[in-house]
């Protein structure tokens, strides 16, 4: 399986959209619209297109975290016809690979909705460790989270 990324821009952004969670999954990890609206506005976070045999399948979006002082993969999604096939699992070792050789990453932080254990699975099995569950609120919704540390 090839599993690439690709930077969002302006001949496929429309594609990013377009990707979607299943309806379970939905509360989970913010829509890519919005995850895009953030990366055009606020320093340092980068998306990127999770291409599978040159069709977009997936989308990551990661930043630079001053208060933690360490890169953090913000989101994490697969289109919901593509799950269940081994290419979150794929793409994740492939970023976790790009990110430590790009940016010389000594440790990498996510977060899940602490409700979602596939998500928490997937990166236990990559070696993320749990941290503390943390709160937060986005227009007027409240999120509750763990966060996760991948120490390299």
């Amino acid at each position: 399986m090839k599993i690439e990324f690709r930077e969002i821009d302006k001949t496929n952004f429309g594609e990013c959209v377009n990707l979607k969670v299943g309806k379970d999954q939905e509360d989970f990890v913010a829509s890519n619209s919005w995850s895009l609206l953030q990366a055009a506005y606020e320093p340092n976070i980068y998306p990127l297109g999770i291409y599978k045999d040159d069709k977009m399948v997936g989308f990551i979006l990661y930043d630079f975290d001053y208060e933690l002082l360490s890169w953090c993969m913000s989101r994490f999604m697969i289109d919901k016809d593509h799950q269940n096939q081994g290419i979150g699992a794929r793409a994740l070792e492939k970023f976790i690979e790009m990110i430590v050789n790009k940016h010389g990453v000594k440790r990498l932080y996510t977060s899940a909705n602490v409700a979602n254990d596939g998500a928490i699975a997937l990166y236990e099995k990559f070696g993320f460790k749990k941290g503390e569950p943390f709160e937060y609120e986005v227009n007027g919704k409240t999120y509750r989270e763990i966060q996760m540390a991948l120490h390299l």
